[in-house]
């Protein structure tokens, strides 16, 4: 008797760097306070079976490095993020003038190869702050991967 052939697995690697800031890009995000958000954020994703590389940021954004869990959709997982880590924030009093998250978000995939040098980007947010403000870096993202956007939203 010959055995069928088995159904093929799901194999995957959706490596994505995701940034988004606060309401307006105010400096509202105080610095002793940061990781617990960032600890939060990494239970939130953990249980969204994505696996987190890294998550840092500075006043007024964060950066996000995982991978994609196949079945979860991105926009879905950011739109949980923002709500989820809102309420924290406010439960929590982390950041007393926290206005909320910006409307939109980037999200940019990468190689794997890549990771390393992404980890080691994130984990030095503050210091690349001090050379570039975040409306520069976003715009920089936004030309590197290609993407069209409307420099409306700089202003």
């Amino acid at each position: 008797m010959k055995i069928p052939p088995r159904d093929m697995s799901t194999y995957t690697q959706i490596l994505y760097q995701i940034v988004y800031g606060t309401y307006r890009r105010q400096k509202t995000m105080c610095a002793d306070t940061r990781q617990d958000l960032y600890k939060f954020m990494t239970g939130l994703l953990q249980h969204k079976k994505c696996h987190v590389y890294r998550i840092n940021g500075v006043e007024d954004h964060v950066h996000i490095l995982i991978s994609l869990n196949p079945t979860v959709a991105l926009s879905t997982l950011v739109k949980d993020l923002k709500l989820a880590s809102t309420a924290h924030i406010k439960q929590n009093n982390l950041f007393p003038v926290f206005n909320g998250w910006a409307e939109g978000y980037g999200a940019f995939t990468y190689s794997l190869k890549e990771k390393d040098r992404l980890i080691e980007y994130i984990k030095n947010q503050e210091e690349h702050h001090k050379k570039q403000n975040s409306e520069d870096e976003l715009r920089s993202l936004l030309k590197e991967h290609n993407v069209k956007f409307d420099e409306r939203y700089f202003s």
